[in-house]
């Protein structure tokens, strides 16, 4: 058993950490309330309404960042781009001037194909595709994971904006920086969902996981 029996409520605007060592569902979690992985039971509620069964309305609601690299590698980083704007190629303009391409920067390597971006351009442009929706809640694998301090700023600094915007941000992470963005930890130990208060003690966070 991965996960036991884990319950958490966010509020809007709300950043929840989620941490514990390698290998103890952090990731696994994200991936159910993404729909990627099916959950043995449960529920994931947004606003009242079922998620885990929904996968139109979840997927309209929810933006995710995994750890991977969720892009084909073929194709350039505007390529990429216009996949997730499909339906509304008019909002990719708009979001390349003003969005969340710019904000991360990812308009200074439109042409470059996945395969040729280094680490923290691919993930700059994985969290520009997951926000092509604008959803109102985003499920973020260790999103600035092996970043240069550049790309780790343009990222926080977007995070920041989420929440100014009213957005539920769910974020796995071991970087003290994201820890300081968030509103309420949590740790997951032996499959159990621990509540935790970090107060920018390294060490001490280090002797509860």
């Amino acid at each position: 058993k991965v996960l036991d029996n884990i319950s958490f409520a966010a509020n809007k605007g709300i950043c929840v950490g989620i941490l514990g060592e390698n290998g103890c569902g952090k990731s696994t979690l994200l991936s159910i309330l993404a729909g990627i992985q099916k959950a043995d039971g449960g529920s994931f509620c947004w606003q009242g309404k079922e998620m885990l069964k929904k996968h139109s309305t979840r997927s309209s609601v929810i933006g995710y960042v995994p750890q991977g690299t969720p892009l084909l590698q073929e194709l350039t980083a505007l390529d990429n781009l216009k996949l997730w704007y499909a339906d509304r190629p008019a909002g990719l303009k708009r979001d390349l001037e003003e969005g969340v391409p710019a904000m991360l920067g990812v308009t200074e390597f439109l042409k470059v194909p996945v395969c040729k971006m280094s680490g923290g351009m691919k993930k700059r442009l994985s969290i520009s595709c997951a926000s092509a929706h604008n959803p109102q809640v985003l499920l973020l694998d260790e999103p600035s994971a092996a970043l240069d301090l550049i790309a780790k700023e343009r990222i926080y600094n977007y995070f920041l904006d989420c929440k100014k915007k009213g957005k539920i941000l769910l974020l796995a992470t071991h970087d003290v920086q994201e820890l300081s963005l968030c509103d309420v930890w949590y740790i997951i130990k032996n499959g159990k969902l621990v509540p935790f208060t970090y107060d920018g003690n390294v060490h001490t966070l280090v002797g509860k996981l």
